[in-house]
């Protein structure tokens, strides 16, 4: 993409912007140097690697990249035997950490969230703790060697310690001493290279022995060594060349471990590089309140309410455009300061943000090509230097444009044929818009010349477009309205500012009648325009009053069933607070009864005892149920062998196989057969004329246990459509034996068949609830159901 065409369409301030976003040294080049690319396959990638960071931003905020710098010539240097120093040291043992919580980071978000090209880049980054350990041991955060780095260093920092506390004791009894004293500036022992010295007058010097390692710039103090501590600074400074010594042994431990990592760090700073980039790009679109284009490389262009992103979001008036589809052209009229150079520049600056991987200012459903080259000839080009006019300057782009362009290309131009003679420049105009429309390529014109309007209009694939102007305040709105061209507004604007209406009425009879045709054309559709939009806005509003409206209803109904729920809860709750109460005096009553008859003789039997406590929990009320209505719109049919049945007391449909004497028949409920009176059956449906033979049927359905009523039901290894006759049956079996918890097993697998069969037990009439298997009950792969 050329340079000149990025500096006009401002794209290196959105770079800027990016830049600020960066945590590493190695994100801010790659934002530096970011440019759009033409490669459609290559684009979508990049804007599903901003996707995934956008949604981990959304999630879980930015990965922090703390500690990690670019150590890369400290690796260089490193592997090619040099020594590091403690400051390089700790950056590199830095970074390794850094990148490690990176990608600790990334792992765990990947477990929630579907992040694959982020979770494949941190993947790669290699796991170089034991060197991070073994930096850490030897140098702390302010990058100094501590005593652990060795036992010989510790050995020898203990050594200095004593000297130094010994010759600090010999100096602090010296200057004490009242012969000394007097001779000191100061009473305070210092350092002068590394020695020990006490700061004499200059008068003393003569009477005081030692060496001098210094003077005061007045000359008035003599900073000396005195002659009972020279031998003791001497050891100690051999102390401290033993120090130096043993700190460069471990340096070139540390570098040498630096060096067999280098080749792989290397590579993760590179990838820690494209990663801070990368969450560079979704700190950016968050920034801008920014949503992913779709991308096609088919020419088609969409924005639905782009902003312009450098543009303040309280000034910025939306856009929206479409090109590609019904027209390749657009021809945009207007005056001056109406938002011309703002759209043409909105079009090309989202363009290009799409084709670098960047989320683009717009609502969902904005499209975007990946185009193979953004031309621009906007602005006023005119050079000084070059004795190039404006007009010269413009012809120079736009001839630069027509060489290089392609059917692939967007060509946006400003004013185009501006700059001349208006009748010539629209001649040429119009040849140039043409020349460029036969090629094939999107372009987008901006224009004065109302002989281009006519143009835009008869030439198939081009559309007008305009700027909206209000006249009532003499100012644009900066809105672009696609399909109808712009008017002068001179008179209006001209009569509104006062103009004496003699003077106008001479210019409209000096203006062509042609013209004023298409004047009155255009005010007709702008006014047929305004008054649509009026109609949408107000069919808006009551859209959105009513889906208000709507929502209300919903909390209020919501409200109501929970109400509800809450008062069968307490109404439930109350009861069986009742009924235990009653059991617990009806216990203790019968506890009572046992112990007299012990303790009397009584002949009370236990089997008595125990026929009360039954007849006591069969005296228990029942849930009530809500009465089904029977139907008795038609007279009661004779119940004959095959008709479809419902059983009123326990609420079933099945089929009469046979009818057994006059008051009974044996009725079929999948695979149960029982005997029912004729009067609790309700007739449902008659039994086919010719019924189909039945079917036989194949499953793999393994069932668990072989008892006449089974509590719970193995389906693995059976579809979906196997598995729910097999529970229709075994529900029917269970709630026949009055059982009121069953198990189905399907196991975990796709989760195909577990989400099948809890579908079917939430619209089954007897299941009351169901959930889950506990840890201890075969968690995921068993679903536990509560009967009615």
């Amino acid at each position: 993409m050329d340079d000149k065409i990025l500096h006009t369409l401002e794209y290196r301030k959105i770079l800027n912007t990016l830049m600020q976003y960066t945590q590493t040294p190695m994100g801010r080049l790659r934002a530096e140097a970011l440019t759009p690319s033409g490669d459609f396959e290559g684009v979508k990638l990049l804007l599903q690697a901003t996707d995934e960071a956008v949604n981990v931003d959304r999630l879980k905020g930015i990965p922090s990249f703390g500690g990690v710098t670019d150590i890369r010539p400290a690796l260089k240097r490193a592997q090619i035997g040099g020594m590091l120093g403690t400051t390089e040291l700790l950056a590199v043992g830095n970074t390794i950490g850094g990148a490690r919580r990176v990608k600790r980071f990334l792992n765990a978000m990947h477990e929630d969230e579907n992040i694959p090209m982020l979770y494949a880049q941190s993947d790669l980054l290699s796991e170089q703790k034991p060197v991070e350990d073994a930096i850490r041991q030897c140098i702390d955060e302010n990058a100094d060697i501590m005593d652990s780095a060795s036992p010989e260093l510790a050995n020898i920092r203990r050594e200095l310690r004593g000297g130094e506390t010994r010759i600090r004791e010999k100096l602090d009894s010296m200057i004490r001493s009242s012969s000394v004293s007097k001779m000191l500036q100061d009473q305070l022992v210092t350092i002068r290279g590394d020695r020990f010295v006490i700061p004499v007058k200059a008068e003393y010097r003569a009477h005081f022995g030692g060496i001098v390692h210094d003077q005061s710039g007045s000359g008035a103090t003599l900073f000396i060594e005195p002659e009972s501590i020279v031998a003791m600074n001497n050891k100690l400074r051999e102390t401290r060349l033993r120090e130096e010594r043993e700190i460069e042994i471990i340096l070139h431990r540390l570098t040498a471990l630096v060096g067999d990592i280098a080749e792989e760090m290397t590579y993760d700073i590179d990838i820690l590089g494209d990663l801070d980039f990368i969450f560079a790009k979704a700190r950016l679109a968050r920034s801008m309140k920014a949503i992913q284009p779709r991308m096609n490389d088919r020419g088609y262009l969409r924005l639905r309410k782009g902003r312009h992103p450098l543009i303040p979001a309280e000034q910025v008036v939306p856009l929206d455009v479409e090109l590609g589809n019904q027209y390749s052209s657009i021809i945009v009229t207007g005056p001056n300061t109406g938002g011309k150079t703002v759209t043409l520049k909105t079009i090309g600056l989202l363009s290009l943000m799409a084709m670098s991987g960047l989320f683009i200012p717009a609502e969902e459903g904005s499209q975007l090509c990946v185009f193979d080259a953004i031309y621009a000839d906007i602005g006023d080009e005119q050079s000084i230097e070059q004795s190039l006019s404006t007009f010269s300057s413009h012809m120079t782009n736009i001839i630069s444009i027509l060489k290089r362009m392609t059917p692939k290309s967007l060509i946006l131009l400003d004013e185009v044929g501006a700059g001349t003679d208006p009748a010539e420049g629209s001649a040429l105009a119009i040849a140039i818009l043409e020349h460029i429309h036969r090629t094939e390529s999107r372009m987008v014109a901006t224009t004065h010349y109302s002989e281009l309007k006519a143009y835009a209009y008869e030439r198939a694939g081009v559309i007008n477009a305009s700027m909206e102007f209000d006249v009532q305040s003499l100012s644009p709105t900066y809105r672009l309205l696609v399909g109808v061209p712009g008017r002068s507004n001179a008179f209006a604007i001209a009569e509104r500012l006062g103009m004496p209406s003699a003077i106008l009425e001479h210019a409209r009879g000096e203006v062509k009648e042609e013209d004023l045709r298409v004047e009155h054309m255009i005010a007709s559709l702008e006014e047929n325009r305004l008054t649509a939009e009026n109609e949408r806005e107000r069919a808006e509003a009551v859209r959105r009053e009513a889906e208000e409206f709507r929502k209300r209803q919903q909390l209020e109904l919501e409200k109501l069933e929970s109400q509800r729920d809450k008062r069968l809860e307490k109404a439930e709750k109350d009861a069986s607070d009742i009924l235990a109460k009653a059991r617990k005096e009806a216990e203790e009553i019968i506890s009572d009864l046992r112990r007299l008859a012990m303790e009397e003789g009584a002949s009370v039997k236990e089997h008595k005892l125990i026929e009360a406590r039954r007849r006591l929990d069969e005296a228990e009320p029942a849930p009530r149920k809500k009465a089904v209505p029977r139907s008795t719109s038609k007279a009661p049919r004779k119940i004959q062998p095959g008709d479809e049945v419902k059983v009123a007391n326990v609420n079933q449909k099945g089929f009469v196989v046979e009818l057994s004497g006059a008051k009974e028949a044996v009725v079929q409920f999948g695979i149960m057969k029982m005997k029912v009176n004729l009067s609790d059956l309700e007739f449902v449906a008659s039994a086919p004329d010719n019924p189909p033979p039945a079917l036989r049927r194949a499953t793999t359905v393994k069932r668990t246990r072989d008892e006449s009523i089974r509590s719970e039901l193995d389906l693995r290894g059976a579809n979906l459509e196997e598995a729910i006759m097999e529970t229709d049956r075994f529900i029917d079996e269970a709630f026949l034996g009055n059982l009121g918890q069953i198990s189905i097993i399907h196991g975990k697998g796709t989760g195909v068949l577990r989400t099948g069969i809890q579908e079917y037990l939430r619209k089954h009439k007897h299941v009351k609830s169901y959930r889950l298997g506990n840890y201890n009950e075969g968690g995921a792969g068993v679903t536990v159901a509560e009967l009615e």
